[in-house]
Parts: structure tokens; C-alpha cells; sequence
């Protein structure tokens, strides 16, 4: 039995659809659900829906009874993470779960990335459970840029402290396809995997975005301090603003760059283009 953590949230619903079309059988895969109440859908295919809170190990080990092989999606709450996920952790040893597949971050080992601080804490966790384990290290998500496509049609630019940096975002469905490949059958039996989809930088993101909307859209590069205030002027905590902003910087610096096939390897068919992913998103 497959169970997937924030079966819920983006990434976790792409994954149970692609573990589906790989052939897994809907009675084998369990979700693993804060409120039942947002999983009808979850339901609706066949999934078995068990709630159970990152905070709470007992709930957690009773929601992973039973289960062999677990698709690990990380926490979303920048700076609580690693209290969650040592929560999981527990629980899964608990549970006699016998492999985990880890949404980690891209270059997690050599990364300086704020975000990558709990991740490389969550990765060395999981490395001493004893569990076999499989890192799936996910790039940026196009997502970040393209679900933010109204503010840049309005206001005629992309912001960021990116520089002229070139990374290698990929689209969520990607990723979950990648996720599914692995916890289905281990792919090649690797225990790493450097996720990142086709090169660009932000200069070449407006552009085709330009050429996508037919509005001209420049992209505005700004120091770290400035971009962090305006999202926090959006509303986001000044935790995860100022952890956006410094990945942004490190974008400059290649931190999110990498010549891996791994993606494309284990999707089996070729990566969604950023031009496709901007007309779904407009």
C-alpha cells in the first residue's frame, strides 16, 4: 500500500492522479489529509482518506498502518518543518514503513538556500531511520511564477532579485509524475534525484510571456531587502517573504540550476514547456 502526505494540496493531488494512471489500484493508495472534508474528490476515485495533523505522531503512526511505500510531500509551513517532519518520521518507524520517497529541494546538499536549511536537516533525518528512502530533490515550481501572471499583466512586469541567473523550474505535474515513477518502482533504484525542467532566466520568462499575452512585460531585478517588503506587502510572513527573496538571490548565484535528466528520465515523456505552462495559466 502507497500513502501520500497533503494528499490534499497541489502537488499531493497531482501525485495520487499520476500514481492512478500508472496503474496503481485506488484501494491501494491511502491519503493522508488534515480535514477529510476538502478530500471528497480523494473519495470519489476510490482513495482511502485517513486524517491525521503533522503535529500529532499518535494520529500519524494510526494513519500509516498498514502502509509499505511513502510518497513524503514537505511540510509547507517554512520554519516549523522540521518538528513536522521528525513527527512523520516517528511515526513511520512506528508503522513498519518500509520506503520513503522525500520531496526534498534541488542541490540540497551543496544548496545555501534558506529553504533548503530544513530540508537537509529532514533529509539526514530520514537517512538515519534506517528506512530505504528515495530523495526526490524538486526544482522551482513554474507555479510560483505563472499563478502570479494577473499582478504582471497588470502592472507590465515581473519582479525578483533573480538577476540574470538561469534555473530549471518544472510544472507540478511534472514533478508528481516523477514521484509517482519512483514510489511505484524505484525507477533505477537511485536514492537521489536532481529534479529541474528546461533552463531560463526571468529576462526570458517575461519575454515569452510577452509573447504568450501579446502585452509587454519587462522583468524588474531588485535588491533582496526591497523585494522582500513588497511581499510581505502582499500579505506573506516576513519568514517565508524573506526565504522567496533569498532563493531569488540564489537563483543568481546558480543555486537552483542543474544539467540532471532525472526529470525528464522519469516522466518517460517530454517536460511541459514554460510557453504551454503560461498559456494554461492565462
Amino acid at each position: 500500500m502507497i500513502a501520500v502526505t497533503g494528499a490534499t494540496g497541489h502537488l499531493g493531488k497531482l501525485a495520487i492522479d499520476e500514481l492512478l494512471n500508472k496503474g496503481n489500484k485506488a484501494n491501494q493508495i491511502v491519503g493522508i489529509v488534515r480535514n477529510k472534508g476538502k478530500a471528497q474528490d480523494l473519495v470519489s476515485k476510490g482513495i482511502e482518506v485517513r486524517e491525521a495533523d503533522y503535529g500529532n505522531t499518535e494520529l500519524l503512526t494510526k494513519a500509516l498502518q498498514g502502509v509499505e511505500k511513502l510518497l513524503f510531500i514537505s511540510g509547507s509551513e517554512v520554519g516549523q518543518r522540521v518538528a513536522q517532519h521528525t513527527n512523520i518520521l516517528k511515526a513511520a518507524q512506528s508503522a513498519g514503513v518500509k520506503f520513503i520517497a522525500y520531496t526534498s529541494i534541488l542541490n540540497a546538499d551543496s544548496s545555501h538556500l534558506l529553504l533548503a536549511k530544513e530540508h537537509q536537516l529532514t533529509e539526514k533525518m530520514i537517512k538515519d531511520s534506517g528506512i530505504p528512502y528515495a530523495f526526490l530533490r524538486n526544482g522551482w515550481y513554474i507555479e510560483n511564477y505563472t499563478e502570479q501572471l494577473a499582478g504582471a499583466l497588470q502592472n507590465g512586469a515581473v519582479v525578483g532579485s533573480a538577476g540574470e541567473g538561469k534555473f530549471n523550474p518544472a510544472t507540478r505535474s511534472d514533478y508528481a509524475a516523477a514521484a509517482a515513477t519512483v514510489i511505484t518502482d524505484k525507477a533505477s533504484g537511485k536514492s537521489v534525484y536532481e529534479l529541474g525542467g528546461d533552463v531560463m532566466t526571468m529576462q526570458e520568462y517575461a519575454a515569452l510571456v510577452s509573447k504568450v499575452s501579446g502585452k509587454k512585460i519587462e522583468y524588474k531585478n531588485m535588491p533582496a531587502g526591497e523585494y522582500t517588503k513588497l511581499l510581505m506587502s502582499f500579505g506573506l510572513p516576513t519568514q517565508f517573504a524573506e526565504a522567496l527573496a533569498d532563493s531569488d538571490v540564489g537563483i543568481s548565484k546558480g543555486e537552483l540550476f542543474t544539467k540532471s535528466p532525472d526529470l525528464k528520465n522519469l516522466i518517460g515523456r517530454p517536460l511541459t514547456t514554460l510557453e504551454s505552462a503560461i498559456k494554461k495559466a492565462l
